[in-house]
């Protein structure tokens, strides 16, 4: 038995994108080079930049193609925050909170570690949905000191929505740049880069069925940022380096096919998830489903399992062919009390019992029957483990 319930950390390449990808490897010519090799694969990419802006809602300039989503939101946080505060040096504080992954936390706490910007963490429900009165009042009274707003569009590991165009429009009153972390929720709820009112949002090729370390960043034709390289001045000079143009390619195709079946996916996953949801709290007393009954994007099913250990659960699954996480897997394979639960205000038991399984267009019911025919004993193992039992 072979069950794959880790769609959040990176979905199979599609087979017609892959074949996208091998014929276009097979490109010659750097695309910045003048000649005709390097036209045709410049060709090649402004052409994928179409259609990714397609998928976005975006206009075709405004993408910028990076080699994943981490780099993006490295991109967008330090870059945008370092111009803000150049052109007003007062604009010296980063709104986030800390549901946030991994790839937002960090650059943020190392621009307040070693650029001195204060860092104020917005409040959050035990169910994951953001204060929004809280950063109404934070910015009514200190919103001329704000660099820089940055909140994903979902949440990668229980996946609560947030109400993107409620904080855009917090933020203008204030002239405040936002960014939004839309890597999760790219080809699972409807995004529209020019309706939203974001400055710049990040999206990954590997989260909607195309290659890994192809990802890209949507920056507002308004928005200005200082770029963290330098060298051929490629992507608007905002990301020098020779351009990946078989990437791009397989990424527009990815992300196309994406929004084409993402009606059909968000059912198909919704069904599983209710019916996974129904036979894990029916069988299996002390679970407990994340995120109650806040607004989540219907392929995500995170539970915590009262005194197991995440880990030992993971392991134990593992063992038996199903394949799940314990949050965020884009820590290097380290594993841990997950943030978020304790940002959800859970304990560290909690947060350390948690399983986070996401589900895709291949996951079938005869998947979740073979997951809920092994978990009741992986249970009662990670419980042993524990000392629990």
């Amino acid at each position: 038995m072979a069950i794959y319930l880790d769609y959040a950390a990176s979905v199979p390449i599609r087979a017609e994108v892959l074949e996208t990808f091998t014929q276009a490897l097979q490109t010659v010519g750097n695309p910045s080079a003048t000649h005709s090799y390097g036209q045709t694969s410049r060709m090649m990419l402004e052409d994928a930049r179409e259609q990714l802006a397609l998928a976005v809602g975006c206009d075709r300039s405004e993408v910028i193609f990076t080699a994943g989503g981490t780099e993006s939101d490295n991109l967008a946080i330090k870059g945008l925050f370092w111009q803000r505060r150049t052109d007003n040096p007062a604009r010296n504080v980063i709104v986030s909170a800390y549901l946030e992954h991994h790839a937002v936390i960090d650059p943020i706490e190392w621009l307040e570690a070693h650029e001195g910007a204060e860092v104020a963490w917005i409040p959050v429900s035990d169910e994951g949905v953001l204060d929004l009165a809280w950063l109404e009042q934070f910015l009514a009274s200190r919103g001329s000191e704000v660099a820089l707003i940055s909140i994903m569009w979902a949440n990668n590991e229980i996946g609560v929505i947030n109400d993107i165009n409620a904080i855009t429009a917090l933020a203008a009153k204030h002239d405040i740049a936002v960014h939004s972390d839309a890597i999760a929720a790219f080809g699972h709820v409807p995004i529209d880069f020019k309706k939203s009112g974001l400055s710049a949002m990040s999206i990954s090729a590997h989260k909607v069925g195309g290659p890994v370390g192809v990802g890209a960043l949507i920056l507002g034709r308004a928005a200005k940022l200082t770029p963290l390289t330098h060298g051929g001045g490629q992507e608007r000079s905002m990301r020098s380096g020779t351009m990946n143009s078989a990437g791009a390619k397989a990424f527009a195709h990815a992300a196309i096919l994406a929004i084409a079946d993402m009606d059909t996916h968000n059912a198909h996953t919704e069904a599983l998830v209710e019916k996974l949801r129904a036979g894990v709290e029916g069988a299996i007393a002390g679970s407990r489903f994340s995120r109650g009954s806040a607004i989540a994007m219907t392929h995500n099913a995170h539970f915590t399992f009262e005194g197991c250990s995440g880990d030992s659960l993971l392991f134990l699954l593992d063992q038996q062919g199903v394949c799940v996480s314990t949050g965020s897997a884009c820590q290097a394979g380290v594993n841990g009390p997950s943030h978020v639960l304790i940002a959800m205000g859970r304990s560290e038991a909690d947060a350390n019992a948690c399983i986070r399984m996401t589900l895709g267009n291949k996951t079938t019911k005869e998947d979740i029957d073979g997951l809920l025919k092994v978990l009741p004993a992986a249970i009662q193992a990670a419980l042993k483990a524990g000392g629990k039992q």
